[in-house]
């Protein structure tokens, strides 16, 4: 070949070259386009899905009407579908109504048999059951109800007024005016507790069902309240039949134990003003109470071991309305949220437990003399003093959620004091959700720290002596099967540490903590006594294969730490260590806990640091230990001068790879531990951690509802905290790139 066809042809291989170049460049940076543009795409998916958490609530007119009535409403109130209203007015007539226009549906007057009506009292948003205190000393009883029909596939909504107890009324004080009033209604009573001229009269009335016919009778009895040293104006009895709250016009009042029918409590509920409004949240648990100086207090009993009663009424928070009392206070009928609303027509919404004010709106309605909101909270029904109803939508979808109630401490209904609380669901309708982020990040940081605790000296320190020490035919059969490691399902990982290391560490707790004491110290005395051969002895083993003599060393420890254990559980424990924990050193043990998750979970992230850090070591140039040892320095000193500066951005690339795989580690967590979400260091208490807890909860939830979204917001903060652990290990990384790049 002539000399100008070789230059052709080396032309010609370069510009292929150049190509395949160009290509393979082109192919590998829209590939990392690719890779950031789904990164990018995952983030706005999930602000997307969180983003109406955190959207203000909002609310425009929807109708105007006159009602027929011209007496003040006593009571106003909606069905499930926000369609028809009922209101009743002072002189006991009745009507339902259509919100659309006004126009009445039925209407009719209340049996009152010639009494006035003094008081009215509603048993709960839920029931909607309510009572009327007559001035004749009686008690009327009704329910508004609604029966839903599909005639011809059209649904028709019939309103009808109920008396579940007949329409005769209960006597409660004979010839005595029923000032103020009080009703509770459960499968097992009926009682009615009423203010007249400053005394309380209670009674109960037992149910009784016969076997037979199912039929329900009623025992009366009366109740002996206590004598009161305050002049009360209302009563409220708890839905359990526990609590009677007694409150004076001037705030204070008295907390009655019904069962023992004793005075538990007193105080006062504000420094100033008087009492203007009163209303249990939903539940029953905790009452709000509006001061005329435009305040408006949460309070609900809570344990107290000062007290000998055991019990006291707690204020937990307070909400202020800055234009003075509140004409109407109505609360949500499935939430913990209510709606407030001045002699002026200024509304205000809240949120108990977020502690938030979602909502401040004139409503241009003139003066205010009643306030409904529907069961779905999505309506509000406002009735002026010329007689004249408005009703407003209302969009207020997630009021649960704000920063504080995510990373706080709130404090919950029932609760002794503000609490870190993760709990998405219950078995009852009264239940709050508590959306606390506290325990599932302290859980997922506890989870990946005894990972880590575990997996990095054992990944780290095999790494080096593989790479460093090994001898290349041990280190080409060694590497592959640790990394064999990596491929194991982590399902089948969580398995078996949940079904049987969890056990087996229970069983041999003595053997577990012997075994970190005695297994360093057993190499290092063979080690010792390897040392003390003679030297022909020793030549037997090449270097880089003494590692195959530890094995039979590390067998012979565990199985004797094993064997070991039931003797010294019956000589240092009387037999169980797991009570000795709990009982003398007061450290509460569960079975499925952080030391288990840390076994596990270190085992599955061992592979994934050893193999990065081992390839870091190995990839250091040879020309530097080997210049190092021709200086004079020992291997150990050349290891720790030369080759571990220079591999240190690649064994630090493992740590932080290893810690983002432990952080986002779901199966092995979710089936070793407790999955309890609590914030406990204790290596023997379990914990949840946010991936396991997405991983749990996010095919049983409703979509589109606050847990939905909560637990997209979930998935957000652990990627936000893995590409903030990223960021940072990149930047340290390219820092020790560039200080030991020289060398």
């Amino acid at each position: 070949m002539s000399q100008s066809e070789v230059r052709a042809t080396a032309s010609a291989y370069r510009k292929w070259r150049q190509v395949k170049d160009g290509i393979a460049t082109t192919t590998i940076t829209a590939g990392g386009i690719g890779v950031l543009f789904a990164i990018l795409l995952i983030f706005f998916y999930l602000l997307y899905e969180i983003m109406p958490l955190f959207q203000s609530a909002s609310i425009k007119a929807d109708s105007q009407f006159a009602t027929a009535s011209e007496s003040p409403a006593l009571y106003l109130a909606m069905e499930e579908q926000a369609e028809i209203g009922f209101r009743l007015d002072s002189k006991g007539y009745a009507e339902f109504f259509q919100l659309s226009d006004g126009s009445v549906s039925s209407a009719s007057d209340l049996p009152l048999q010639g009494a006035g009506i003094l008081s009215f009292a509603l048993e709960s948003e839920e029931s909607r059951l309510f009572a009327l205190g007559l001035s004749d000393g009686k008690v009327l009883i009704a329910k508004h109800d609604y029966r839903t029909s599909y005639p011809n596939d059209q649904r028709v909504i019939t309103p009808v007024l109920r008396y579940p107890y007949g329409e005769q009324a209960f006597l409660l004080a004979e010839d005595m005016p029923i000032e103020q009033l009080g009703i509770s209604d459960n499968d097992d009573a009926l009682i009615i507790i009423g203010i007249s001229k400053g005394t309380l009269f209670g009674r109960r009335w037992v149910k009784e069902e016969d076997f037979l016919s199912e039929e329900v009778t009623l025992s009366e009895e009366e109740l002996l309240l206590p004598k009161l040293d305050i002049v009360p104006s209302r009563v409220l009895i708890g839905p359990a039949q526990q609590w009677l709250y007694v409150l004076a016009a001037d705030g204070g009042f008295r907390l009655i134990d019904l069962r023992k029918q004793v005075v538990t409590d007193r105080g006062y509920l504000f420094d100033n003003g008087k009492l203007s409004q009163a209303r249990f949240l939903l539940g029953g648990i905790s009452l709000l109470v509006a001061s005329d100086h435009g305040s408006v207090g949460q309070w609900f009993v809570v344990r107290d071991k000062e007290r000998e009663s055991g019990y006291k009424l707690q204020p937990v928070r307070s909400f202020e309305i800055p234009d003075g009392g509140s004409a109407a206070l109505v609360t949500e009928h499935r939430r913990k949220g209510f709606v407030s609303i001045s002699p002026q027509g200024q509304l205000d919404l809240f949120y108990t437990t977020s502690h938030r004010r979602l909502l401040r709106k004139d409503l241009d309605v003139g003066s205010v003399r009643a306030l409904a909101i529907s069961p779905r909270a999505n309506k509000i029904l406002v009735e002026n003093s010329n007689g004249g109803l408005a009703s407003f939508d209302l969009h207020n979808e997630h009021p649960e959620l704000s920063w504080t109630a995510l990373w706080s401490k709130v404090w919950y209904e029932s609760y002794p004091e503000p609490d870190y609380v993760w709990q998405s669901s219950a078995s009852s309708n009264d239940f709050e959700p508590k959306y606390s982020f506290a325990p599932l990040a302290f859980g997922t940081l506890k989870a990946a720290f005894y990972a880590m605790l575990i997996a990095a000296p054992l990944a780290i320190c095999g790494a080096i002596y593989t790479a460093y020490f090994m001898a290349p035919a041990l280190r080409r059969k060694t590497k592959p099967l640790i990394e064999l490691m990596e491929a194991l399902p982590t399902v089948i990982l969580g398995f078996l540490a949940g079904l049987w290391l969890a056990p087996f560490i229970e069983k041999n707790l003595p053997a577990v903590f012997s075994l970190f004491l005695l297994l360093p110290v057993g190499i290092l005395l063979f080690a010792w006594s390897w040392s003390k051969l003679p030297s022909t002895f020793r030549r037997h083993v090449p270097d880089g294969w003494h590692s195959l003599l530890l094995v039979p060393v590390v067998l012979l420890v565990v199985m004797g730490c094993v064997e070991m254990s039931a003797p010294m559980e019956r000589w240092f424990f009387n037999g169980d260590m797991r009570s000795w924990l709990t009982n003398d050193i007061g450290v509460s043990f569960d079975q499925r806990n952080a030391l288990v998750v840390g076994i596990a979970m270190g085992f599955a992230v061992i592979p994934t640091i050893f193999s990065i850090a081992e390839d870091a070591i190995f990839s250091v140039p040879k020309h530097l230990s080997y210049g190092s040892l021709a200086l004079g320095a020992t291997p150990w000193q050349s290891l720790v001068g030369v080759v571990m500066p220079t591999a240190s951005p690649g064994i630090f690339s493992a740590l932080m790879i290893g810690m983002g795989r432990a952080v986002g580690e779901t199966m092995i967590v979710l089936m070793a531990t407790g999955n309890t979400p609590i914030m406990d260091a204790n290596i023997f208490e379990g914990m949840r951690t946010l991936a396991a807890n997405i991983a749990v909860e996010i095919g049983e939830t409703e979509v589109d509802s606050s847990h939905y979204r909560v637990l997209f917001l979930a998935a957000f903060v652990l990627f936000m905290f893995t590409f903030a652990v990223n960021t940072v290990a990149e930047t340290v990384r390219q820092r020790l790139r560039m200080r030991y790049g020289n060398l």
